[in-house]
This record gives C-alpha cells, structure tokens and sequence, in this order.
C-alpha cells in the first residue's frame, strides 16, 4: 500500500480510538457512558463553567446530543447548571465534587483497561509519540477554528 503517510498515521489513530473506546465502554461503572467520560474530561483539562455550545464544538457533537449528555449527567449530580451571566438565554457547566471523582474512577478505569492489552508499548515510546499527537491535535483544532 502506498497511501500518504499522514493519512496512514490518522487512519492509526482512528482505529486505535475505536478499539479504546469499545473496551473503556464496557468496563465503565453502569450509568457512565464513553460521552459523558468525555465532557467530565474536557470540563478537568479546560475548566469549568464553559458553554454547552463550547463543549458541544469542543468535542465535535451537535448541540441537542450534547444538551442530553449534559441532562444525564445533571441527573446523576456530576455537573450542575448555572445560567450565563453574560447570555441570558445560555448556561455554564460546572463539575460538582461527584463529577470529578468519577472523572477519576474514569482514567483509573481506562488505565486498568488498556494498559494489559496495549502491547510491548513502553512509557518511554507513549513519551516520543505524545507531543507529535499533541502538536497534530492543535494544528488541527487551528483548521477547525478557521473552517
């Protein structure tokens, strides 16, 4: 095969991201969906009190499906609602001290689950290769900010 490199290396990633996401779905506590992992996640490496329009760009999901992640994890008490003092129609996310700590059983999850089955992956070759993907993930939130 002779595709491009770079299409190769997304294509990796794309594949990889799948697999992950299968496994951690089914090792998450019941209730606790890969999609509500990913707002509790962007809302502990951005900050809280971000718009469900932001999160919703942030993550690449359309407004309505994030108002239900958004409604589901209110309901469990892992995020409360505040109304947007700057929009008075808008409202902000904020992780309640449940939301993190299931963030965290989260990753801890993710880790257990992972981690056996990742192969001969060393820490050191994860060191290498993370901020290639970091440097490719902001070139390509750049694109989408421009798009």
């Amino acid at each position: 095969m002779n595709d491009p490199p770079l299409f190769v290396l997304l294509n990796e990633i794309s594949i990889i991201e799948h697999l992950a996401r299968n496994r951690l779905e089914r090792a998450l506590p019941e209730g606790l969906r890969v999609s509500h992992f990913v707002v509790l996640n962007h809302l502990v490496r951005m900050g809280d009190g971000r718009s469900l329009v932001r999160i919703a760009r942030a993550v690449q999901v359309e407004r309505p499906a994030m108002t239900n992640t958004i409604q589901k994890l209110e309901a469990r008490g892992l995020v409360t609602l505040e109304a947007d003092p700057r929009d008075g129609r808008g409202k902000l996310v904020f992780l309640t001290p449940a939301g993190r700590a299931a963030r965290e059983e989260a990753v801890a999850i993710a880790e257990a689950a992972i981690a056996p089955v990742a192969g001969d992956v060393s820490a050191a070759e994860v060191g290498v290769v993370l901020p290639v993907l970091r440097r490719l993930r902001a070139a390509l939130d750049r694109a989408r900010d421009d798009d």
